[in-house]
């Protein structure tokens, strides 16, 4: 009858009656699992496949054994003495019960017909520097300006395209040739748009006659305020949205920024004569007394105070999701 070995690393099947002193090869330690890597801590063979360290051959030659092991026994605790010893040996610790925040109940979108306030401007000592030395430098620029509406002798004519100088009262007269449009530059082509003779050569396009006559334009008006885009964008935290607008040299006297809890009106005046001008309806609600504008050399920040802490999906609110207005029903009284 063949019996089971129970050897370390053998497992096999053998017969009492041929049973030798060389018949098993086994592992007379014991296994050994450290940093992922598994063995035997009779020989010094090591592995991190757990497939391969059961199959690692014995190291040592000896009888077959028929004796299962005997499995662990588990202590028996009876007296009050011996079950303090083990409480004792149990890590100890204070327990805390954490209890989750309760939800916080979601605001009620506000109405946009809210009355409008402007939020409260933050002038940087950066920005104060730099608008006083613009100041200067513009000062000396008009002192060196003739101030009377004289036209100088050899003034070219600002129209576009046409190439005289003023040469005296009669010149007031004279017919003026020039281009209306606009000069367009596309795929290595130059031309007017009022006339559309193009050419690859700068100094041909320079060089073509114009296409309009006219008056000549010695003295050109200030054409005033122009309306630019900016680069702008924003980013968020758990309590604001704040938005980055990269606009050098505001002037805090002619900008403005108005908002209410779910709009957002801005115009900023910077480099003189150029305006940005933008209106937001916003993806969520804010504070508005505790929102805020800051006022640099080379951008402004706009600091809007969360009305309640939630993440924005979006800094404007989708078209789709805009409430119509509903149409006021007038009941006439007889």
């Amino acid at each position: 009858m063949e019996l089971l070995c129970y050897n370390r690393g053998c497992g096999q099947r053998f017969d009492p009656a041929t049973n030798t002193e060389e018949s098993c090869i086994y592992h007379p330690g014991v296994p050994v699992f450290h940093d992922a890597l598994k063995g035997w801590s009779c020989c010094k063979r090591r592995t991190t496949d757990f497939s391969d360290f059961l199959s690692i051959k014995g190291c040592t030659k000896g009888f077959h054994n028929s004796e299962k092991p005997p499995e662990p026994v588990k202590p028996e605790v009876k007296t009050t003495s011996e079950r303090k010893e083990l409480a004792d040996l149990k890590p100890k610790f204070q327990e805390h019960i954490i209890q989750a925040p309760k939800p916080v109940e979601a605001i009620q979108r506000p109405s946009s017909d809210e009355p409008m306030s402007c939020l409260q401007l933050k002038v940087s000592a950066s920005l104060k520097q730099s608008l006083e030395k613009l100041k200067a430098s513009s000062e000396n620029e008009i002192k060196k300006e003739d101030d009377s509406d004289e036209i100088k002798i050899g003034t070219p004519c600002k129209n576009a395209g046409c190439s005289k100088t003023f040469e005296g009262p009669g010149s007031m007269e004279d017919a003026c040739i020039y281009h209306a449009g606009v000069p367009i530059f596309h795929e290595g082509m130059k031309y007017w748009s009022c006339c559309k003779r193009k050419t690859s050569d700068f100094n041909t396009f320079l060089a073509q006659e114009g296409c309009t006559t006219g008056t000549h334009l010695w003295i050109k008006k200030d054409a005033g305020k122009k309306v630019v885009p900016c680069r702008h964008d924003w980013h968020q935290t758990s309590r604001e949205v704040i938005i980055s607008i990269y606009a050098k040299n505001s002037i805090p006297e002619l900008s403005r920024v108005e908002a209410n809890s779910t709009l957002l009106n801005i115009h900023i005046v910077f480099e003189g004569d150029k305006v940005f001008s933008q209106n937001l309806n916003l993806w969520g609600v804010i504070d508005v007394k505790r929102s805020y504008v800051n006022m640099m050399a080379t951008k402004i920040e706009l600091a809007m105070r969360k009305a309640e802490p939630m993440l924005w999906a979006g800094l404007e609110l989708p078209a789709s999701k805009l409430q119509p207005k509903e149409p006021q029903n007038i009941v006439e009284q007889a």
